[in-house]
């Protein structure tokens, strides 16, 4: 049974393997595995929901799509979420590009009458790409020792937009920015 669905937006080949790389150190350290076992891939979350219907979503997000270009990033710093999960992560430099990106998907989810939860409005969005889940408590500090070690910034380009139903995460479908051809 699905815990629920999310809009990501994913990376270039290059920019995927740099994020990728921080998640095998996590994992040979034995610090963190948790997105390597649900079978994740480095993405930025841009919504987020118990309740969606993947077949009324496609069309609309095929169409938000081919209007966009790939938009360029750049991970420049690291961080944690304040919460029980000990989510340590990768931070873009916010970008007027990236955030206008996600506030459009929002507007356009908004029409087709998805509710927007809080951490997704345009006001409360905070992009991050996760490096590690469910870190010990104990190894907090090893974690972001290892992960500052990596040569920040890393840069590159979101290149599709799927969404996924978790966990294990199995992606429903996905588009290439600026293309109406499926990924």
């Amino acid at each position: 049974m699905s815990q629920g669905y999310a809009i990501e937006l994913y990376f270039d080949p290059a920019l995927e393997n740099q994020v990728l790389k921080a998640w095998n150190v996590l994992a040979r350290r034995q610090i963190s595995t948790q997105l390597i076992e649900i079978e994740s891939r480095p993405h930025i979350t841009l919504f987020s929901s118990p309740f969606v219907e993947p077949a009324k979503l496609e069309n609309v997000i095929r169409a938000f799509a081919s209007k966009q270009e790939p938009l360029a990033l750049s991970f420049s710093s690291i961080g944690s979420l304040p919460n029980d999960n000990n989510v340590l992560f990768l931070a873009p430099t916010p970008s007027v590009s990236l955030l206008q990106f996600q506030s459009q998907l929002c507007e356009i989810m908004k029409k087709e009458g998805v509710e927007i939860g809080e951490e997704y409005r345009t006001d409360c969005w905070l992009p991050y790409c996760a490096v590690a889940q469910e870190v010990p408590k104990t190894r907090l500090a090893e974690a972001f020792c290892v992960l500052r070690d990596l040569k920040l910034p890393v840069a590159g380009y979101a290149m599709d937009i799927g969404l996924v139903e978790f966990s294990p995460v199995r992606e429903l479908f996905s588009f290439v920015l600026g293309n109406t051809v499926e990924a």
